[in-house]
This record gives structure tokens, C-alpha cells and sequence, in this order.
């Protein structure tokens, strides 16, 4: 449906945006199943249209990045939120009975939980999945009844174009728009009120657009990062250990917020797995120079950022062992082989910041319970990864730590379960999206009683002027 559609670049396009949609949505009134369903179907047309020119963009963007992975991870991995809220919606809806207060409800008073919609949602998406971090959200939002407005990140600006196009033509302003710009409409768009605000990207940012929001008291769901740990049991076969950890970590050049960061060993098989994540990185990428199966790190900024942690590392002394042909980006290109630091010392850059490119860090140990205990004295992360054969390592360490979610014997995989939630805990995140627990996030829970036809407070004496009789009956209720 194409639509007159606002220059979408500007904190005043999104605050016209934002009273637009509330309007509708007061005006609109209670939000049937049909809307909610044509809403995200128009989603999904709208995706499957342009898919070929978001992938286009996307590869632009990063100068580099294979249509293949932008539609596996960013195309189908959003259809598949979409389709999943589609699909379940129905279930997630409809009234909850709820037990009513006693002794009323033997008169007949009843009370129940009602879901709705909280109004207009504003969600801003990261660079590393610039359609995903939109679209993977927004069906959790319109599941629950709500209007959006999408904010990409300004990294991706072909990207963000793209999707705006996209959206024009599919929806009118007051149901579903995009705004674009830099970090200044960024910012102002999380100090606008909206009735719920999704943000994806750094922990740094996070807090900032935390306290932004508080100002209106905006509830948040932050989707962050941090340093994603694997541990890898004795009883773990390191060849597969290593072939899932290097094929996770290649994905979109290590650019995803649950790529592994640092890797966990039995001290004894170190080199074992240095020389099989070398074996399955070759085998995938021959070459990185003008290889397109090699996803290229975004921009020169986060280049010299990937770089300069490793020099660093290099510099107080640190084994860097590099698993690809080259060591080093190709006159012209972004594109890296994975290099991994071997045990760098706690205050380097590598081991105190989330890497986010194909770098890695490997650390041994002598017991598990040492490494567990080192990932509990930093930021909770993400993700966490455990690979072994021994059930009870297994509970333990799933006993033993905290994480936004967990796969075990592979990584990177528990964000694709659409009927989970997918959400971090402390410093990588809070609230969740994905299935019914994002449907929650996004609806008001709103509880209701309702009286029964006789009211029997006055004829018990429970009304003033109060009575012996009630007072001890009012005592004797206070029982352990």
C-alpha cells in the first residue's frame, strides 16, 4: 500500500511518527487477532519483496558480505520470528482466569489477566544484523497489538534506505515507520515516550539509552553482548569442539553479539585444538583476500579496532597464533583471517573488551571449576557454551553460571529457537524477545476482578463500626 511517506531523517520525523501511531492507536481502539495477523503478514510480503535489495545493501555496507548469509541469518531468521508470531498468535491470546479473593468468589466474584497492547514502540537496531535486530523484535511487538517505529543503525545507511523504502510502501506512517540519521536521532529518539523501547548493541550504549528512557519512565528491553564463553570439558571431542567453535565464530566475520570470545581448554589440549581450528578454518576459507564466502569487518573504525586489541596483546608478549592463510586485511579489503590470543593477561584490551571480529581468545586450565570461576568474576554474558559428553559437568555448569542463554555441544544456535526467549541478564541485557515470552514483553498484563451480585461484608459485621466478634475473627486469621 504505498503511502505518503516523511523525509525519515530527522528526531522530529520520529516524534511526529510517535504522536501519529498513538493517535491511531487510541482511535483504533482493542486490536483483533486479524489486524495483529495481516500486520505481520504484510511484514513477511513486505521481506520476501525486497529481500534482494536489502542483501544488496547489506554487502555494500560492509563492503563485503555474502547474500547467502544476509538471507540465512537476517531475511529467513526474521521470517522465522515473524511467521512463528503469526502462526502461534492465537494461542498467546485471550483472557486468563486467575483465582479471586476469598471469601468472595464463593458469591460469585471471579477475576482473570488480560494481555494488551501497550501502544507505540520505538526499536533500534545494531549494524552487525541490521535487518534481524528490526524485524526479529517488531513481530514480538505486533503480536501483542502495538505500533512501531524502526530506527537502523546509521553504520548501515544503505541498509537503513533500504528498509525505508521497504516499509513505505507496505504500511502508512501511523502504523509502522522508519527513521534514520546519525547518533544525535539516536539519542533523541530514546528520550522520546514511547510506551516501550527495544534496543540492540553495545552495553555502553545500552546504558545510555537506559537512562534516557528512565527520564519517562520508558520500560527497555536491551538485547547487549559481552565476552561469550565456551568451556570445554575433558570429555569433549575437541575436533568437534573446534569445528563448531570456528564455523560459529566465522559467522559475519565474528560480528554477532553471541560469537564465542573466549574459549576454555584443559590446559593438556591446547595445542590439539589450535592445530584443528586451523584445519577447519583453512578447509572453509582457502584464502581470505577477495575471497565473498569471507564476511569483511564493517568499517576501517572497527578494523583498526580488531587490530589494534591483537597488537596490543602482541606487545606484553602474548602468543598470537593466526588460523588462516594470511595474518593480516589485503590492500583494498576488510577481510581477516581468525587469529587467536593464547592466555593474554587479564588487563589487555583483547581480554577485558567484547572483540566482536575474527580474533579469539584461548585460556587453559587445570580444573573446570577454575574457569567457571573466572567467568563469574566478570560481566554475565549473552551466551555461554559447554561441550562435553559428562552429564553431570554438564548440570553443574549450568548450576554454576548465569547467562542470557546457553547451546550446548554447538554455538550460536539457541538465539534461532523462535519458541524460546532470546535476551541477556545483567550487563548483556534485559527482557526478552522471541515466541510467547516476547509477546509478554510487549503486552500489558493487566489484571481484573469483578465483583459478584451479593456483597456479604456488612451482614459478617466486616464494615465499620467494626465489632468484637470481626476483630477476633480478623485475629485469628493470623496464623504461621
Amino acid at each position: 500500500m504505498p503511502s505518503q511517506y516523511p523525509e525519515p531523517g530527522t528526531i522530529t520525523t520520529a516524534s511526529l511518527a510517535l504522536t501519529a501511531q498513538r493517535e491511531a492507536f487510541v482511535a483504533a481502539g482493542p486490536v483483533d487477532v486479524a489486524t495483529r495477523k495481516a500486520r505481520l503478514q504484510r511484514v513477511i510480503d513486505m521481506l520476501v519483496s525486497h529481500s534482494d535489495a536489502l542483501c544488496q545493501a547489506m554487502d555494500e555496507d560492509f563492503g563485503g558480505r555474502p547474500a547467502v548469509f544476509s538471507l540465512s541469518n537476517d531475511i529467513l531468521g526474521s521470517l522465522g520470528s515473524l511467521k512463528h508470531a503469526r502462526d502461534h498468535l492465537e494461542s498467546w491470546l485471550g483472557d486468563q482466569p486467575r483465582a479471586s479473593v476469598a471469601p468472595f468468589d464463593s458469591f460469585g466474584a471471579t477475576a482473570w489477566v488480560r494481555y494488551q497492547p501497550k501502544g507505540v514502540v520505538g526499536i533500534i537496531g545494531t549494524w552487525n544484523a541490521p535487518v534481524f535486530t528490526l524485524f526479529s523484535p517488531l513481530a514480538c511487538v505486533l503480536a501483542a497489538g502495538n505500533r512501531a517505529v524502526l530506527k537502523p543503525s546509521e553504520i548501515t545507511p544503505r541498509t537503513a534506505a533500504a528498509v525505508a523504502r521497504a516499509v513505505a510502501e507496505y504500511f502508512t506512517p501511523d502504523e509502522l515507520a522508519v527513521v534514520t540519521g546519525g547518533p544525535e536521532v539516536a539519542a533523541g529518539f530514546s528520550a522520546l515516550p514511547w510506551d516501550h523501547l527495544v534496543f540492540t548493541g553495545s552495553t555502553a550504549v545500552g546504558k545510555e539509552v537506559m537512562k534516557a528512557a528512565a527520564a519517562n519512565l520508558v520500560p527497555v528491553t536491551l538485547e547487549l553482548g559481552g565476552k561469550s564463553p565456551v568451556l570445554v570439558g575433558r570429555s569433549a571431542s575437541v575436533a568437534n569442539a573446534a569445528e563448531r567453535i570456528v564455523v560459529g565464530k566465522s559467522l559475519n566475520g565474528g560480528q554477532l553479539c553471541v560469537a564465542p570470545d573466549v574459549v576454555w581448554l584443559p590446559h593438556e589440549r591446547l595445542e590439539d585444538f589450535l592445530a584443528e581450528a586451523r584445519a577447519v578454518w583453512q578447509g572453509l576459507f582457502p584464502t581470505e583476500a577477495g575471497n565473498g564466502d569471507v564476511v569483511a569487518v564493517v568499517n576501517q573504525r572497527h578494523l583498526e579496532r580488531i587490530e589494534g586489541y591483537l597488537a596490543d596483546a602482541a606487545a606484553r608478549g602474548v602468543r598470537i597464533e593466526p588460523l588462516g592463510a594470511g595474518t593480516q586485511a589485503s590492500a583494498g579489503e576488510r577481510r581477516l583471517p581468525l587469529r587467536v590470543a593464547v592466555n593474554p593477561p587479564p588487563e589487555s584490551a583483547i581480554a577485558q573488551h567484547e572483540i566482536f571480529g575474527p580474533a579469539m581468545v584461548v585460556r587453559t586450565y587445570g580444573e573446570i571449576a577454575e574457569a567457571v570461576a573466572a567467568i563469574n568474576a566478570g560481566e554475565r554474558p549473552l551466551a555461554l557454551y559447554y561441550f562435553g559428553a559428562d552429564a553431570a559437568e554438564q548440570d553443574w555448569v549450568l548450576g554454576h553460571t548465569l547467562s542470557g542463554g546457553v547451546s550446548i555441544n554447538d554455538v550460536a544456535m539457541h538465539p534461532a529457537l523462535h519458541d524460546a526467549p532470546f535476551g541477556g541478564v545483567g550487563a548483556s541485557g534485559m527482557g526478552h524477545y522471541h515466541g510467547r515470552e516476547g509477546f509478554l514483553s510487549f503486552s500489558h498484563e493487566r489484571a481484573v476482578y469483578k465483583a459478584g451480585d451479593h456483597d456479604p461484608r456488612r451482614e459478617w459485621g466486616m464494615l465499620p463500626p467494626y465489632q468484637p466478634q470481626f476483630v477476633e475473627m480478623v485475629r485469628g486469621a493470623v496464623t504461621p
